[in-house]
């Protein structure tokens, strides 16, 4: 039903046959119940009023012969209950919304109270700010009137005692001192009266109480006494010299001239003067070299401090440690030796672990950094390198930092390429060696073989009167292993390793990585001091504040000692492997240090990529036409991995072709990379990182090449065949055949056609033939036909004959040789 006097209805849903109960309000009163049916709409009074069929107020039922049909008595009350709790609902919801309402009122009255006591606050404050400046200005001002009444004072007397002297005996009588005091003072007091103090007028603000209020910034009082001092002497005709204050310059490489002046507070005028008395016509803007600098500075009569941009790490003071605050340290020990020797399972057999199963091929490709307690309770830190010939400068950075070498030879492959690179490492380095011979379990193992050939590499072993020791172990078994570490504590106990704990700390990045999660990590081994989490570094061309500090197991520790390797999160970039962390006090001074580097090496880089004169210049670019390119981009997982992809890719080339990678970097393949791949037409060469997302569809739509590698093998072969592919391929020729001209004809519409013998071989029509006369060679060419008889053939075999006719050549004569040959293409390959 509709009600189209915009009464509000409520709608009770009844049994099957019933209809629907819908109550109308009109100004706040409750009208009669509009019953609604299938058959007829009835009219039902409202509870408590009397109905039309004359039953007594309240009742439900009514008279039945007025009820509508189908509704029954308990239906009827059952929808009056549910009427009354709807009524109750829409009162208690209306009392619920004022409720709220109120809370509400009550919550922004009491933050609009906070937020006026907050500003009455902050006029308080501001009024007494004020009220102090203004004292504070007022005294300021009093006691420079005081000076200058007393300065006044001071001189009055000089001018009296000198007046007569110069123009001769007064006419009266002066004036007593009392008398001129109190004269003052009127002069002073009507002065305020008419609004000569003038502190108080106008408003005062923060500049007027800094700088002493309106009139600017007031002179001292020895000022005050000095332009006194001149002015007399000015009177009195005494020439007016000025003191020379001498200062201290300091003169970079290169400093402007107006620059130098306000550095040696001299007129600019009188340095440009000197300047072109030395020959030099420069204007103010010039610059000068600190050379030149440094005579105009001794010129004016200053001392100069030369300075350079270098400077600025003079921070990083190398303090020589006391005696007294030296403690012992943990020895730092490097695993070094060939590829598959069994190094890392040295090391896990040592350490209980297993890294081996980790690494991708089972072959190390990642420098490692341990710290072991053994059951004698000692501690050692290990340092675990790659063994394939790419990870040269990781064997090398290993050696660097270390104290004590292990030489892993595996005792049925004895000494190899990379195990002689390992002894050279050691050897530059100046650590002692100790030579583990490794899988002594297997059956083809003969340790002696193997001391017998470290003697042609100048290591001497125990074993032979040496002293280099040498032990014989098995990472499987375990034959050894303690025999292995009594060796390395006995050699750190010679060599008596202490470090000072109590100092700034430093130490050696052993490798960094672009970690999607954490940032910049770099693994730090900690040479000297401690860091602290919360110290300020600057690493290479980075800085950092240490935001957590992680050890060898994965645990976050608060600090690291000497000889403790840690990762150390905080950095702004990715760090090279191998540079030094140091300790700084502010990060101003990082910051600094690290722009100064990043500047240095940017400048480093350039003067090495120009050309020096022209005709290098035109060399180079003659060099390059030659030379064919392979362009490639790599990504790798740490700042190690990628440096040894790239120096093994620098070694893939020859004269003709060659590998240049256009940017390495750490961390996931980005859309940036693939824009750059696809400027230069380059494939991405992905090692143990993959491409985001949006890296992913921009290569597949701009077409650009994504490889993923695990093993360093793999991707250097790829590349060297790709970069084979660029060789031109190498012509072979093969002689097949000879065949002499017994006569020659002339034939219409072909020319000259020689009449041959084969006598040597086979004759092929797709051949090369070159015509030898007197066993030189007067052409070289193809063959325009080969006939047997009258008939076309595809080759004619030794013995019998056949005629040739040249293409576009008919000089032939009889006795002439004609030299039948093929050529072949041979594909090159890159060694």
């Amino acid at each position: 039903m509709s009600d189209n006097d915009g009464k509000k209805t409520l709608g009770v849903r009844g049994g099957p046959r019933a209809g629907n109960v819908k109550q109308s309000f009109s100004h706040g009163r409750t009208k009669n119940v509009v019953v609604e049916t299938k058959r007829k709409r009835v009219v039902v009074p409202k509870p408590g009023a009397a109905k039309p069929g004359g039953g007594r107020p309240g009742q439900a039922g009514g008279d039945p012969s007025k009820r509508p049909a189908g509704i029954s008595d308990a239906e009827m009350e059952r929808r009056m209950r549910a009427l009354q709790a709807a009524k109750a609902r829409e009162v208690e919801e209306a009392a619920k919304r004022e409720a709220e309402e109120k809370a509400r009122e009550e919550a922004r009255q009491r933050r609009r109270e906070e937020a006026e006591a907050k500003e009455r606050e902050e006029r308080e404050r501001e009024a007494a700010l004020k009220a102090k400046a203004e004292e504070e200005a007022r005294k300021k001002k009093e006691a420079e009137e005081a000076a200058k009444r007393a300065a006044a004072e001071a001189a009055q007397p000089k001018k009296e005692a000198a007046a007569p002297a110069r123009t001769g005996p007064k006419t009266g009588p002066a004036p007593a001192a009392p008398e001129r005091k109190k004269e003052r003072d009127d002069r002073n007091q009507r002065g305020k009266g008419r609004g000569g103090d003038n502190r108080r007028s106008g408003k005062l603000t923060v500049n007027q109480a800094l700088t002493g209020g309106e009139g600017g910034r007031q002179k001292s009082l020895a000022a005050m006494k000095r332009k006194q001092e001149r002015a007399r002497q000015k009177a009195m005709g005494a020439p007016v010299e000025r003191e020379k204050v001498v200062r201290d310059v300091q003169v970079p490489e290169t400093i402007v001239v107006s620059e130098l002046a306000n550095r040696m507070a001299e007129r600019v005028a009188d340095v440009v003067k000197s300047l072109m008395k030395m020959g030099m016509m420069v204007t103010q803007n010039q610059s000068i070299d600190a050379d030149t600098a440094e005579l105009i500075v001794e010129e004016f009569g200053h001392n100069i401090q030369r300075v350079s941009d270098s400077d600025v790490e003079d921070v990083i003071q190398q303090i020589e440690d006391n005696t007294d605050d030296l403690q012992s340290r943990p020895p730092v020990v490097t695993i070094m030796g060939h590829v598959d020797h069994g190094k890392t399972s040295l090391l896990d057999a040592i350490r209980n672990a297993k890294v081996t199963a980790g690494e991708a091929g089972g072959i190390t490709q990642h420098i490692g950094a341990y710290q072991v307690k053994t059951d004698s309770g000692v501690t050692l830190s290990f340092l675990d390198t790659p063994g394939h010939a790419a990870f040269t400068s990781m064997r090398s950075r290993g050696a660097q930092v270390t104290d004590i070498v292990i030489l892993v030879v595996a005792a049925d492959d004895s000494v190899m390429p990379q195990t002689v690179e390992a002894i050279s490492h050691a050897k530059a380095a100046g650590v002692p060696m100790i030579v583990a011979i490794n899988k002594i379990d297997r059956p083809a193992a003969d340790p002696q073989k193997v001391r017998a050939e470290l003697l042609q590499h100048e290591v001497i072993v125990e074993a032979m009167s040496g002293e280099v020791q040498d032990v014989e172990v098995s990472a499987i078994t375990g034959q050894g292993l303690d025999e292995l570490l009594d060796a390395i504590a006995l050699q750190a106990e010679i060599l008596e390793l202490k470090a000072n704990p109590d100092r700034n700390a430093e130490g050696a990045v052993i490798e960094a990585q672009l970690d999607v999660g954490r940032g910049p990590v770099a693994t730090v081994l900690v040479q000297k001091g401690t860091l602290k989490k919360g110290d300020i570094f600057v690493v290479g061309e980075q800085w950092g504040k240490v935001r957590a500090l992680v050890d060898d197991k994965g645990a976050r520790v608060d600090e690291a000692g000497p000889s403790v390797p840690v990762e150390v999160l905080g950095l702004n970039g990715t760090p090279e492997a191998g540079d030094v962390l140091n300790v700084v006090e502010t990060e101003a001074q990082a910051r600094e240090i690290a722009e100064y580097r990043h500047d240095a090496a940017k400048e480093k880089r350039a003067a090495a990529g120009a050309a020096a004169t022209l005709e290098q210049l035109m060399q180079k670019a003659k060099d390059d036409e030659n030379v064919q390119e392979l362009p490639i981009l790599v990504k790798a997982d740490v700042q190690g991995s990628a440096e040894a992809i790239v120096q093994a890719m620098e070694k893939i080339g020859n004269d003709e072709v060659r590998v240049r990678v256009l940017h390495y970097g750490v961390g996931a393949i980005t859309e940036t990379d693939v824009g750059l791949a696809e400027a230069s037409g380059a494939p991405i060469m992905g090692f143990n990182v993959r491409a985001n997302a949006s890296a992913r569809n921009t290569a597949n739509q701009k077409g650009v090449e994504i490889r993923y590698y695990s093993v360093i093998y793999d991707l250097v072969d790829d590349v060297k065949a790709a970069a084979s592919g660029l060789l031109s391929a190498e012509i072979r020729e093969n002689f097949i055949g000879y065949s002499e001209i017994r006569e020659v004809f002339k034939v219409t519409g072909v020319g000259k056609v020689a009449g041959c013998l084969v006598t040597e071989g086979v004759a092929r029509r797709s051949a090369g033939v070159r015509l030898l006369r007197d066993n030189v060679v007067i052409h070289e060419g193809t063959l325009k036909t080969l006939k047997r008889f009258k008939d076309e053939v595809k080759e004619v075999i030794s013995g019998q004959e056949c005629g040739m006719a040249f293409e576009n050549y008919d000089d032939i004569r009889p006795g002439d040789v004609i030299e039948i040959f093929e050529r072949e293409e041979i594909e090159r390959k890159l060694d």
